[in-house]
């Protein structure tokens, strides 16, 4: 639809909508991002990606830049090729709109950070009183910035399916501390890099009229490292537990290129907080809630303000299109189309609005 209205439109990132036998370098490529309306594509197609050295393509042709580059990481590639590309168009057509889908690896499996960014953060000693500390510390903080009720109560931690803490051997405690802190540093090093996009568009004089949708999650935190974490995800999907001891032996090289590294569900259901579960079990809000914040500073004034309607990821295009003054289409390719489901979200922008019910009112998931 963007494209169609003259937009340029482009897909950096994860790209898990394509069929698996569509999968390879030979296509077909009608449900490839290039297929589907983006004139641009730069990333993998799949579930997840090794980030030292991705199963990468830009456009529908597989590239290889991490040959002979062992610090290279996607992440910071990524984010490099966004920025060649918005430079390219605002040189070449400053006047033309662009749609950017950005889609990175994190912080899905494997946890791959760089070890400047694992240096960072371990230096903070944020986990290192264990899971349960973590959540009642998320969980204050929450009810400090007003982002869930005073009265809230959290539910007792689940001793039977996640040992507590103060249970586990001292090297279970050290190995789960260096799962954390590479996933978290893992977190830390995408916003980075994302924040240079950001700038970048700042540097061009055009972020007061970009509207950006910033969604954090893997639906809930993931918890396919199962209760003792795992150095390779693709032992779990296999149901081959990796015993602690036997993980110790990666301890030193937690997510880097020897690695397909995932963390214990301890942590997972510490970062779901309030919330309980995780996001393989799509039956508590702790599996499919996500953070979302969006920016458009010359259409949104009330900044670091808080929304509570209720909204779901089908209301993201309805507000784009609302945003960009753009109409869904009756037909597409003399294809007539069912209306999009899914309430736009710029009513919320106004602090006028701020409490006003919800518009989008039933929502259907599994």
């Amino acid at each position: 639809i963007l494209k169609d209205n003259g937009y340029a439109t482009s897909w950096f990132g994860k790209d898990h909508n394509t069929p698996a036998f569509a999968a390879s370098s030979v296509g077909p490529f009608d449900q490839w991002p290039t297929g589907m309306g983006f004139e641009y594509f730069y990333g993998f197609v799949g579930g997840d990606a090794n980030q030292w050295q991705p199963n990468l393509f830009r456009n529908t042709t597989q590239i290889y830049p991490f040959q002979g580059k062992p610090e290279w990481n996607l992440i910071t590639g990524m984010a490099d090729d966004a920025i060649e590309y918005l430079n390219r168009l605002n040189q070449t057509m400053p006047s033309k709109p662009f749609f950017v889908k950005y889609a990175p690896g994190a912080t899905h499996a494997p946890h791959h950070p760089t070890k400047e960014w694992v240096k960072k953060i371990s230096d903070m000693h944020l986990f290192d009183d264990g899971y349960e500390k973590l959540r009642e510390r998320i969980f204050e903080n929450q009810k400090r910035l007003g982002v869930i009720p005073a009265d809230t109560k959290l539910e007792a931690w689940p001793n039977e399916m996640l040992k507590p803490w103060d249970q586990l051997s001292a090297e279970e405690k050290k190995l789960f501390i260096r799962q954390v802190e590479v996933f978290a540093a893992y977190c830390a090093y995408n916003d980075s890099e994302m924040g240079r996009i950001i700038d970048t568009i700042q540097e061009m004089g055009k972020l007061d009229n970009t509207l950006i949708i910033y969604i954090n999650g893997d639906n809930g935190t993931s918890a396919e490292g199962g209760p003792n974490g795992t150095p390779n995800e693709v032992a779990f999907f296999n149901g081959v537990p990796v015993p602690v001891d036997v993980q110790m032996k990666w301890y030193d090289v937690w997510g880097t290129e020897q690695t397909y590294n995932h963390m214990s569900a301890g942590w997972s259901w510490a970062f779901d907080t309030p919330f309980t579960w995780f996001k393989q079990n799509a039956s508590r809000l702790g599996g499919i809630r996500q953070n979302m914040a969006i920016s458009w500073p010359a259409r949104i004034k009330d900044t670091g303000a808080l929304r509570e309607q209720f909204c779901h990821v089908i209301d993201i295009v309805p507000t784009i299109l609302e945003a960009a003054g753009i109409k869904q289409p009756e037909f597409v390719d003399g294809i007539k189309q069912s209306p999009i489901e899914g309430t736009s979200l710029v009513y919320t922008f106004d602090e006028k609005n701020a409490k006003a019910p919800s518009k989008h009112k039933t929502q259907y998931f599994e």
